[in-house]
């Protein structure tokens, strides 16, 4: 035999024997149960949160089998009903479940081009995960959205009208609640602990096929909502690899000892298959959500009142910044707690309460999580230097839709190649929504392809400044452009309503 192959199979005998002595020591961990009761209005609830692991080297000859079995009975069918408007006409394929996860990431797979309005009955199908004995079900919000109806089978077969306790769309949670003794509550994990490689399984009812189990890792954590859920939200997502499909929505994300460590949400999908790419909301955020609806009704967040971006290098270099660690202020709310702390267009927010900020999502995501009248310290950088600014949050307002675009008026060249600027009028500034008083000139058309498309400008941006300096119209807008001379442009831009900046190559 040939002694390149001999040494291969030895290598290949050594890692499969390593791999397995890996994976075992993970198995034959014992449970002792924590108990956390949580007490809301006219309800209560026993959450079973899991203790520190204190296991033993386990075996493999059994698989995950000794894990998998006591939960299960844990993770429930969902079924739901209701009348929804829709301007498509569906041609449903035989035996494929109506999941909600199709229609939230996907659209309609299954449409044609009639758009005429209609009212047609809606069928979903998701999962839920039991998690006190008191029949407090987590699922997701698009599961059981819309429903007239909402019916949830057990493992032993056992069917019954679920009632909503509530719903948070920003997070994508829901929590139920079913009337019915001998419940199997699953163990709530510790999401935080989660490492990047760590083995985990994901149990719901894909396809309407019960009780299924999927085995992968972790291949991320801190996933942010833009990249998942285009249309927003307030969730820090799990990515696994572990199969999650159609009719999973709602589902059990569980680590090697049974924990529940994330509710299952959502594929990336072409086909609306899997690839290997699934997420799950960690299981931390959700019980918060929970405990609000049950003490609360309603999910309260905290707000600063702030636009914000991300510090690219070019913002950075713009800002004579020497790193990108922080989050650039584009705008601030007026009377807003960010206003009254004294936060400024141009501030760098570098930590909040001594902990640093890493990115844009990481501020809006930490401050979300804070309760109304919360006390915050803010790190700030201006102009180079460094101060502490204090703000109490007040709640979250629901977010005013903005909308709209200019009626083209005439154009100007610019000095910007791409990119054509008319001064702004008040009849445009209505159109775009702007509050009264701003001024600038308006972006009526950029090139594909061009410098300014690159900088993400838009037609019916308004620049409002141009390397710091005020500009309010086109010959104030040319003469800065003209003074920078060939130098990137940093530019105040105003959209819809919200500031950000902007860095401009040349």
């Amino acid at each position: 035999m040939d002694s390149r192959i001999l040494q291969v199979r030895r290598s290949i005998a050594v890692m499969g024997l390593a791999v397995a002595l890996l994976l075992g020591g993970g198995l034959g961990w014992t449970f002792n149960a924590n108990v956390q009761p949580v007490l809301g209005a006219a309800r209560a609830v026993t959450l079973s949160v899991a203790p520190e692991p204190q296991g033993s080297a386990g075996s493999l000859t059994q698989g995950f089998a000794d894990v998998i079995q006591p939960i299960v009975p844990a993770v429930v069918n969902i079924q739901t009903s209701g009348n929804v408007q829709t301007t498509r006409q569906r041609a449903p394929i035989p035996n494929l479940p109506d999941d909600p996860f199709f229609r939230r990431f996907f659209g309609d797979p299954f449409g044609n081009d009639n758009q005429q309005p209609s009212e047609r009955r809606q069928r979903g199908l998701g999962s839920g995960v039991i998690v006190s004995p008191e029949g407090y079900i987590l699922t997701n919000n698009h599961v059981v959205e819309n429903a007239a109806e909402i019916t949830v089978r057990l493992s032993d077969k056992r069917e019954m009208k679920a009632k909503l306790v509530g719903a948070d769309p920003r997070s994508d949670v829901a929590v139920l609640q079913i009337q019915a003794s001998g419940l199997t509550a699953m163990k709530l994990g510790d999401s935080s602990k989660l490492r990047v490689g760590d083995l985990v399984l994901a149990i719901g009812n894909p396809f309407g096929l019960d009780e299924t189990v999927t085995l992968g890792i972790v291949s991320a954590t801190g996933r942010r909502n833009a990249e998942i859920m285009p249309d927003g939200g307030y969730a820090d997502f799990i990515q696994t690899d572990a199969a999650i499909n159609p009719g999973n929505s709602g589902g059990a994300l569980v680590n090697a000892r049974g924990e529940l460590i994330g509710i299952n949400t959502a594929i990336f999908s072409g086909s609306g298959g899997n690839l290997g790419i699934g997420f799950a909301i960690p299981v931390n955020m959700a019980r918060g959500i929970m405990e609000q609806i049950l003490k609360t009704g309603k999910v309260s967040r905290g707000y600063l009142g702030i636009i914000i971006q991300d510090l690219t290098p070019d913002l950075a270099n713009a800002f004579k910044l020497s790193s990108t660690d922080g989050v650039l202020v584009g705008d601030v709310t007026p009377d807003s707690p960010g206003a009254n702390a004294g936060l400024q267009k141009g501030d760098v927010v570098v930590a909040v309460n001594g902990q640093p900020v890493t990115d844009a999502q990481d501020l809006r995501l930490r401050v979300s999580q804070l309760a109304p009248g919360t006390t915050v310290r803010l790190d700030v950088v201006r102009d180079g230097q460094r101060r502490q600014l204090t703000a109490t949050l007040v709640e979250l307002p629901e977010t005013a839709a903005r909308a709209g675009g200019p009626n083209a008026p005439q154009p100007a060249e610019t000095g910007v190649e791409g990119m054509q600027v008319s001064t702004l009028t008040a009849d445009i500034a209505q159109q775009l929504n702007l509050p009264a008083g701003v001024r600038g000139v308006v972006v009526t058309s950029v090139e594909p392809d061009s410098s300014a498309a690159e900088a993400q400008i838009q037609r019916g941006d308004v620049i409002q400044e141009v390397n710091r300096r005020t500009v309010t119209n086109v010959e104030q807008f040319r003469a800065a452009v003209r003074e920078a001379a060939n130098q990137p442009l940093l530019l105040l831009v105003n959209r819809g309503g919200q500031t950000m900046f902007r860095v401009l190559a040349r």
